[in-house]
């Protein structure tokens, strides 16, 4: 099965280092970010869990869980984390899915069907391609894919902006251009009329050309407090 943006993200089972779970119902109603790695003790990913875990509270405040994935035994994970709170001073905190036998990797298209039924005497070279980061949505649909050579770390900064630009974009008429950062103007889709955008964007917005024009970055809506009526004694 080849997988590309909006499909549904393929379910599965597997234990990781907090307990068993179903990935579908893990997620739930929130977003979710799955980052994969070739294989436990490797250097690179080492810094790379360290920063993800530091980032907790980032991803907790975007409604988004977090959880990892490497071609080891659950229990090798556990003895790795420990070298990741040395390197990085980070306890990781989020999940990490033991892959032994590869069978999400397989799912997630990240290795071939033919590549074997057990991740012993694998290394981390025949296992190269294990290094993607999909962020999917509550409708468990993929929004977005990074894949990453095995020597290169990944900038999980631009998975936190990519993460707003996704949030932003499913909640508004809007596209964000390049560079975008949070807070700045974001774009009016095409696909939106000036008459539906003049109800949409009261403020109203700058033309660059016919087919582009800008608006400052909406805000969501504030969660209306509602108060109860308390009876009062007669």
């Amino acid at each position: 099965m080849t997988l590309s943006i909006g499909s549904v993200a393929p379910d599965f089972t597997a234990e990781t280092t907090q307990g068993p779970i179903r990935f579908h119902d893990w997620i739930g109603d929130s977003y979710a970010i799955l980052f994969s790695h070739p294989k436990d003790y490797t250097p690179v990913c080492t810094t790379e869990l360290g920063y993800m875990a530091g980032l907790a509270d980032e991803f907790a405040k975007r409604n988004t869980k977090v959880i990892g994935l490497s071609v080891d035994k659950v229990g090798d994970h556990e003895g790795w984390a420990r070298d990741i709170k040395d390197v990085t001073g980070n306890d990781v905190n989020f999940p990490m899915i033991g892959d032994h036998d590869l069978k999400v990797a397989k799912l997630y298209n990240m290795l071939p069907a033919d590549a074997g039924e057990t991740s012993e005497g694998r290394t981390a070279a025949t296992n190269a391609t294990v290094r993607t980061v999909y962020i999917v949505g509550p409708d468990k649909l993929i929004k977005a894919m990074l894949i990453y050579p095995m020597s290169s770390g990944r900038n999980f900064d631009e998975v936190l902006r990519l993460l707003d630009s996704i949030q932003i974009t499913a909640k508004h008429s809007v596209a964000t251009p390049v560079n975008w950062k949070q807070g700045e103007d974001c774009i009016i889709v095409p696909s939106l009329s000036d008459e539906a955008a003049r109800e949409k964007f009261p403020g109203g917005w700058k033309t660059l050309k016919p087919y582009l024009r800008t608006v400052p970055q909406p805000k969501d809506e504030p969660a209306v407090e509602q108060k109860l009526e308390v009876p009062v004694a007669q």
